[in-house]
């Protein structure tokens, strides 16, 4: 605990373990809600009216604006959250860490500034941590009814969800954007790897440490919120690519450790092979004709695979629907090999190795070192 601390003065520090006195209680778990915002707009609206209709409501909302240019911080104030301002954006993690320090509730409950929670969403991540002692971290997904109807993100939300409700309870990683963690174990670990700095693993990242240290980490998937961002092609690329896949790439080399959960189940390892497999039979068939039926065979083994997905986008929005998601699926396997080669050789060049040098440095700071 005295590596957040260690930053506090004397005064805030007394204060805060004034108020774990007043708001703790045997047998009852106080919640503090921390959400990171960086010029939030109408979503963030949004996401802090659910709050303020959720029953029972949280000990504190604590909102960390991080270089927000565009008001979230009156807008804030304005809910009554407590808000710290950031001058210039730090990215999520920072912003959480900052958020954590200054809360006083036994169980840090991160939000994402997009997203809009159900009225029970605290009650249920209470129920958890009460039912379950030994669970240190829960998280749940996004719903089957993302807000925005344009066709990337109704595909990028309901793939999310999807992904989700089809993993197991028993959970290997963390995910931010509606996730909630003892405070204990979250201090015990060191809080989130600040050397991201923008929107990308550091939730994954931190759910690494917190399995690596022995702590159980539940998928709750009655926990569920709407996410109100709009995808468009280039931001769905970049995030996938660039700020998902090749640093999670990197954390796998890091740790040497493939789980199978999530987005990199061995069903999708085979898929991105399958797909890899299909394409390079396309290309090698302009020379030779029987590539044209091992690429068909491929082609049909990659659906077979992903049927259970492909009937999930029919069952939710018909058979189109399901068609036009067919080739951006396996564009998704496609990027994500590449993805995978080039956070290999990232990890294998000694000066690409920045998260972990980062974390490092950062608990060095929490630690006065």
């Amino acid at each position: 605990m005295e590596t957040f601390l260690h930053r506090f003065d004397d005064a805030g520090e007394r204060s805060r373990e004034a108020g774990r006195e007043t708001t703790s209680s045997p047998g009852a778990q106080t919640i503090s809600v921390i959400i990171p915002v960086h010029n939030g707009g109408a979503n963030f609206r949004r996401c802090l009216a659910s709050l303020a209709a959720a029953a029972p409501p949280a000990a504190e909302v604590i909102v960390v604006a991080d270089g927000d240019t565009d008001g979230s911080r009156f807008l804030a104030e304005s809910f009554g959250a407590q808000v710290l301002k950031l001058r210039a954006p730090r990215g999520p993690a920072g912003a959480r860490n900052l958020g954590a320090r200054r809360a006083r509730g036994d169980i840090l409950f991160f939000l994402d500034a997009d997203v809009v929670i159900p009225p029970d969403a605290l009650r249920q991540v209470a129920d958890v941590f009460r039912q379950e002692p030994g669970v240190a971290a829960v998280f749940g997904s996004y719903d089957d009814e993302p807000a925005v109807p344009n066709f990337l993100s109704q595909y990028k939300n309901l793939f999310h969800h999807y992904v989700h409700q089809t993993a197991r309870a028993e959970a290997s990683t963390f995910w931010g954007g509606c996730g909630a963690i003892r405070r204990d174990a979250f201090l015990a670990v060191g809080g989130f790897d600040e050397s991201y700095r923008r929107p990308s693993i550091e939730d994954i990242e931190l759910g690494h440490r917190l399995k690596r240290a022995g702590y159980r980490i539940r998928l709750n998937k009655a926990l569920q919120v709407k996410h109100l961002k709009r995808w468009t092609v280039a931001s769905l690329l970049q995030s996938d690519f660039w700020c998902r896949a090749v640093p999670w790439t990197e954390l796998i080399m890091r740790d040497r450790r493939f789980i199978n959960d999530l987005n990199v189940r061995v069903s999708s390892r085979i898929s991105v092979l399958l797909t890899y497999g299909s394409l390079g039979s396309l290309i090698g068939a302009w020379w030779w004709a029987g590539f044209w039926a091992l690429a068909a065979t491929l082609g049909f083994a990659l659906l077979a695979l992903n049927a259970p997905l492909y009937r999930f986008f029919h069952c939710k929005r018909g058979l189109w629907f399901a068609i036009r998601a067919l080739p951006w699926h396996w564009l998704y396997y496609l990027y994500c090999g590449l993805a995978f080669v080039i956070g290999v050789v990232r990890y294998l060049a000694p000066r690409q190795r920045v998260a972990g040098v980062g974390l490092a440095r950062t608990r060095g700071e929490w630690s006065g070192k």
